[in-house]
C-alpha cells in the first residue's frame, strides 16, 4: 500500500492587527480568539502570539484615538494568507492589519575595527612621548635608550 504525501510550502509571517477601543475588552478577546480560528481553520499554525492591549495611536484611524493592538507569528501556506487579510479588511471591529513575511535574520559578523585615540584625549599639562622625543631629535642630540627608558618612567608615573 502507497501512500502520497502532499507537501506544502509554509512561509511564516507575522500578522499584527489593530482593534477597535470602542468595544469592551471582553469584545475584544473574543474577536482575537475568532481570528485565531479563522487562522486555524485555513491550516495555518500560530507560533506566537502577543497581546499589547490598548494603545494610543500615533494618528487617528476611522476617526479613534486608540486601539488594542495584537501581534501573531504564524506559519501560513501563501495562497491562504490572501483570503485571511481580506477577511480581516471585512472586520467591522478591526481598525486595520498587516501581514509581513517574516525571514530568518542572518547573524552578521562582528567586524574588527582599530579605535585610535585622538590627542585632545592626552592630559593637556603632560606631554606625550612622542612630543618629548621629537623635541629631543630637533635638538640633534643623540638620545640614550636608557635616558629615554627614565623619563617615559617618570611620565608614567605622574
Amino acid at each position: 500500500m502507497c501512500r502520497k504525501f502532499i507537501v506544502i510550502n509554509m512561509k511564516t509571517y507575522e500578522l499584527t492587527y489593530i482593534i477597535s477601543s470602542q468595544i469592551t475588552s471582553e469584545e475584544a478577546e473574543s474577536t482575537k480568539k475568532d481570528v485565531d480560528s479563522l487562522i486555524q481553520s485555513n491550516e495555518g499554525v500560530i507560533l506566537r502570539s502577543e497581546k499589547l492591549g490598548a494603545q494610543p495611536l500615533a494618528y487617528s484611524i476611522k476617526k479613534q484615538g486608540s486601539g488594542y493592538f495584537n501581534i501573531e507569528t504564524i506559519q501560513i501556506d501563501e495562497s491562504k494568507i490572501k483570503g485571511i487579510s481580506e477577511n480581516l479588511l471585512k472586520n467591522d471591529k478591526i481598525l486595520r492589519s498587516m501581514v509581513v513575511v517574516k525571514k530568518p535574520s542572518k547573524v552578521m559578523k562582528d567586524r574588527r575595527s582599530k579605535r585610535i585615540m585622538p590627542v585632545s584625549d592626552f592630559p593637556s599639562n603632560k606631554k606625550s612621548p612622542l612630543e618629548i622625543m621629537k623635541k629631543e631629535d630637533k635638538k640633534g642630540d643623540k638620545v640614550d635608550t636608557a635616558d629615554l627608558d627614565k623619563k617615559l618612567d617618570e611620565l608614567l608615573k605622574e
